[in-house]
């Protein structure tokens, strides 16, 4: 018998719909879930299985977690070192530190001035004995190194480069000693996440790189203003230092001033959006 005309509607629809669902590698039930629930599916979930991952120049594990109705994977890390000088992209560092730590920071960070939407969910976690960071595998289609590899532009340039404009601002707040175009991920939609931030957190007092610093969104500049050290103090204090969390501080002030200082020149409607 046949199948009718409604049915093989129904069946090309599905078809349609697996396809889509494994080209673009994200399963069709990802659950949507808010960053609260997020921290307490990382925190308590049990590991039910774990691989290393691919990316990465020490290929993270990837954990597969079940709370018994949601399973999905997170990323951990663990490492935690301390040197007094090291040799990294940028040369040699002295008092180098790389932490899962500073993911932790990183989030919380990104917290208080509403970029937790680009920051992913990072929370603290003990596996097989060693504590590290644990953040939510993100649902990506590429890293910006295979952007520019595959040549590839967003859709919407404007709200890519809105985007990129905030992790430019975070970047600088932040003070990555050894950023790189990996660590920049890219959804199905084009939205970006900024992850990896274990050498994070130094000291230095003024951005890095403030021509980095071309346009910023209205409510991330204000948010900026009302950061305070008390506040980042205690949010943050298991992970960063007290001289960590007041060069935030340093760094915001240069930021704002500089934000500021463009908009007196050219006027808000060129820096801020």
């Amino acid at each position: 018998m046949n199948p009718s005309p409604v049915r093989w509607r129904v069946l090309v629809l599905a078809a349609l719909v697996f396809l889509t669902c494994r080209v673009s590698g994200v399963s069709a039930d990802e659950p949507t879930l808010t960053n609260d629930q997020i921290k307490q599916f990382l925190a308590t979930a049990k590991v039910v299985s774990s691989r290393d991952s691919s990316k990465g120049t020490t290929h993270p594990p990837r954990l597969t977690l079940s709370d018994g109705t949601i399973t999905h994977d997170a990323s951990f890390q663990s490492i935690d070192e301390h040197k007094s000088s090291a040799q990294i992209g940028i040369g040699t560092e002295l008092n180098f530190v790389d932490s899962y730590k500073y993911n932790i920071a990183a989030y919380q960070l990104a917290e208080l001035i509403g970029l937790d939407d680009i920051v992913p969910v990072y929370v603290e976690r003990k596996w097989k004995g060693t504590t590290g960071s644990l953040s939510w595998w993100l649902p990506v289609k590429m890293d910006e190194v295979e952007r520019h590899a595959q040549k590839l532009t967003a859709p919407d340039p404007e709200a890519w480069n809105n985007q990129m404009y905030k992790i430019r601002v975070f970047d600088q707040l932040v003070a990555d000693a050894d950023p790189n175009l990996t660590n920049v991920l890219i959804g199905e939609k084009w939205q970006i996440w900024r992850v990896d931030f274990t050498r994070a957190f130094r000291l230095n007092k003024e951005p890095k790189n403030p021509k980095d610093l071309v346009r910023c969104d209205r409510q991330l500049l204000e948010k900026l203003k009302q950061l305070d050290l008390n506040v980042l103090t205690e949010k943050t204090k298991k992970y960063l230092t007290k001289d960590e969390a007041k060069a935030v501080l340093a760094r915001r002030d240069k930021i704002v001033a500089q934000f500021q200082s463009m908009i007196a020149q050219k006027g808000e409607s060129e820096v801020l959006y």
